[in-house]
């Protein structure tokens, strides 16, 4: 009797070690590893935007065509984030694209285009590039840095809704179905921050357009 419970708490002990082992395991791959794959990625999608800019003439900048998914759009920098927030914007909010940066809504507005340039992110894991979101307020700057200039939005309001609010990336945030007549931004992300049952989404208005060759705005310079 007491061989068989020496056994079967040596076997419970192994699968108790085994368990941790692999809840260890996870949780480096989730906190560490992905930060550092989306990072690389990251740090792959600045270098070809930042070739593509050196490269285009200001005529070509103009040409606007439709982005393949995947493609690296566009540079949002959020002082409000932190002085070196700064993250490439890849067409697509597949899971595969997310995982290397938010992911502009296909068929969503681009920067300075009428409608709503719609934009998601990871909150937790991968980067994490939207984990304070929920520090934006009214009256926060956004600044988007494009092939043909620099767009500054400004934040108007932020909500929680429900994962299946779709009519917040509508072209008039909030109102399907109407027309759109001003430039606006909507990002969203996970609430709460390691859960998935809310987004977190805040909204933005166009209120500065600059030329290429006028360089960033003074708090991105």
């Amino acid at each position: 009797m007491w061989t068989t419970l020496r056994t079967a708490a040596r076997v419970v002990a192994e699968l108790l070690l085994t368990a941790g082992f692999l809840l260890a395991a996870l949780a480096f791959y989730l906190l560490v590893w992905t930060n550092v794959q989306t990072a690389s990625a990251q740090r792959d999608l600045l270098d070809e935007f930042r070739a593509d800019q050196q490269t285009h003439s200001d005529h070509q900048r103009q040409q606007r065509t439709t982005p393949a998914t995947g493609e690296g759009l566009n540079v949002l920098h959020i002082p409000r984030l932190g002085d070196e927030w700064e993250w490439v914007v890849i067409e697509g909010v597949d899971l595969d694209t997310l995982d290397k940066g938010p992911g502009h809504f296909p068929g969503s507005a681009l920067p300075g285009e009428v409608g709503n340039y719609a934009v998601a992110g990871h909150r937790a894991t991968h980067g994490e590039p939207f984990a304070e979101l929920d520090l934006l307020s009214a009256g926060d700057k956004i600044y988007v840095e494009a092939t043909d200039g620099w767009y500054t939005y400004e934040v108007t309001w932020d909500r929680i809704v429900s994962p299946t609010s779709v009519e917040v990336i509508a072209p008039v945030a909030g109102y399907p179905g109407q027309t759109p007549t001003v430039q606006t931004m909507t990002l969203v992300t996970c609430n709460p921050r390691w859960g998935s049952s809310e987004r977190l989404v805040v909204g933005a208005t166009l209120v500065e357009q600059r030329e290429p060759g006028a360089g960033p705005p003074p708090e991105v310079a």
